[in-house]
């Protein structure tokens, strides 16, 4: 059962707050506002456009899994977005947009996290606006705040000249620090006192923007921002079931590890195929992978 129809496992407190116009809710997208990694269910949609290949993916995946057990150094950032990024390269922009609006409908509509986008709306109950803060394209974010009916998204905003990608970025990837300097300038823009406002994220990597904030609120966290969190004294919200957190907050990097192997051996498999040396275990091989990949990166 998908996400915006499951009925969460915690019940959503009412928040204690009246109307204040200097007050704001800043959410995270990948793993805290939707199931998964905003930019693989995008490029699922694009791939089956024939846009590029599952081979494409299998390497960017591949180079995810290294920045996750090496470590998340900014020049590796930087350059693993840009390759996300050369997917839709020499692509019309109002091309992508329009795609991304089909996209949306047909791979993430139904993996938004009901108890997260209740929570964004208590927000907007209250008066408050909501942006989306994330890593993720400007253009998709802004689909996706668009279609949750929230204030509007921050987002990495990739170059465009005569209304088309060049695959290049514009400025830094909206990660860790970055995204808390777009906080903070969207703060002054806005007349916001941060110390009113609230953030929600699921990655210790956005413990900049959860600083920033006077409500901080881990959601779905992984184990390190969870440890952080109880430090500090935040608010901790789940809307995983207990044996799925486990399973997420723990093995991330080894369950992508996995995924990646998989998708490894699919491939081999399917080299071996074109060959002419098939064996029974290639189709075994082929589906295994894909399910690997497509479970890791939310795939439902």
């Amino acid at each position: 059962m998908s996400p915006t129809r499951q009925a969460t496992e915690e019940r959503i407190r009412p928040l204690e707050t009246e109307p204040d116009p200097s007050a704001a809710a800043f959410f995270d997208v990948d793993n805290t506002m939707m199931v998964g990694a905003s930019i693989f269910h995008f490029a699922k949609g694009l791939a089956a456009r024939k846009f590029f290949s599952w081979r494409d993916l299998a390497r960017f995946t591949a180079r995810q899994l290294r920045l996750r057990l090496g470590g998340e150094h900014p020049d590796d950032l930087h350059t693993s977005r840009e390759l996300a990024l050369a997917f839709v390269a020499g692509k019309k922009v109002a091309e992508i947009v329009d795609l991304g609006e089909e996209i949306f409908d047909e791979e993430m509509s139904d993996k938004i996290w009901a108890g997260t986008h209740a929570l964004a709306r208590l927000h907007l109950d209250a008066g408050q606006r909501v942006w989306l803060v994330t890593a993720t394209p400007v253009e998709l974010a802004t689909i996706i705040a668009r279609r949750l009916e929230l204030t509007g998204a921050l987002g990495t905003v990739a170059e465009s000249e005569n209304g088309f990608y060049t695959g290049r970025l514009v400025g830094e990837v909206l990660h860790g620090e970055a995204k808390a300097a777009a906080v903070r300038s969207l703060a002054a823009r806005e007349g916001l006192d941060l110390a009113h406002c609230s953030a929600y994220s699921d990655s210790i990597n956005d413990l900049p923007m959860l600083s920033l904030v006077g409500r901080p609120v881990a959601v779905n966290p992984d184990s390190a921002l969870r440890g952080e969190a109880k430090r500090r004294g935040w608010e901790i919200r789940d809307f995983r079931t207990g044996h799925k957190a486990a399973r997420i907050g723990v093995p991330a990097a080894l369950g992508l590890g996995a995924a990646a192997g998989g998708v490894a051996a699919g491939i081999a498999a399917n080299r071996a195929h074109r060959r002419g040396t098939f064996n029974p275990a290639y189709s075994a091989a082929r589906t295994t992978a894909t399910r690997a990949l497509r479970w890791r990166l939310g795939f439902r």
